[in-house]
């Protein structure tokens, strides 16, 4: 199910010209309702279910209805940001309150480098980067 906004809940970020998640969405789905000034997801059906929304609101006023996989049928789920982890709440039909930790990030933002463990290999081999060449030449692909 795609993002709503909790109108009773939501501030519109306190008045600035742009929410918090305007910001976030990857897909730019929420805008801003200049008269209720509440923020709102324009488009439902492009909504990829991210959560970046849910996790950005300091008001806790976007909900997203998780998948039957990770959140039983019922049930709803609030992540609440904190500054190294996110507590994710998982609320079930019978009142029982589950809750999990993950770290946000291990890197500082900018700063990861995906080619990092791969120092010292030939990225332009046809060799996966975890294959050695053993002595074998492969032909080279032609270009």
């Amino acid at each position: 199910m795609p993002s709503f906004v909790i109108s009773e809940k939501c501030d519109g970020c306190k008045g600035g010209d742009k929410t918090a998640c305007m910001y976030i969405c990857p897909n730019d789905l929420m805008v801003l309702e200049p008269n209720a000034m509440k923020a709102y997801n324009q488009e439902p059906d492009q909504c990829w279910e991210c959560f970046s929304c849910v996790k950005i609101c300091p008001t806790q006023a976007i909900e997203v209805r998780g998948y039957a996989d990770f959140v039983p049928l019922g049930s709803s789920i609030m992540p609440m940001m904190g500054t190294e982890d996110v507590m994710w709440t998982c609320k079930f039909r019978n009142g029982l309150i589950k809750r999990f930790k993950f770290p946000i990030r291990t890197t500082p933002e900018g700063q990861a480098n995906a080619y990092a463990d791969l120092k010292g290999k030939d990225l332009e081999s046809p060799l996966l980067s975890t294959q050695e060449a053993d002595g074998v030449t492969l032909p080279t692909p032609a270009v």
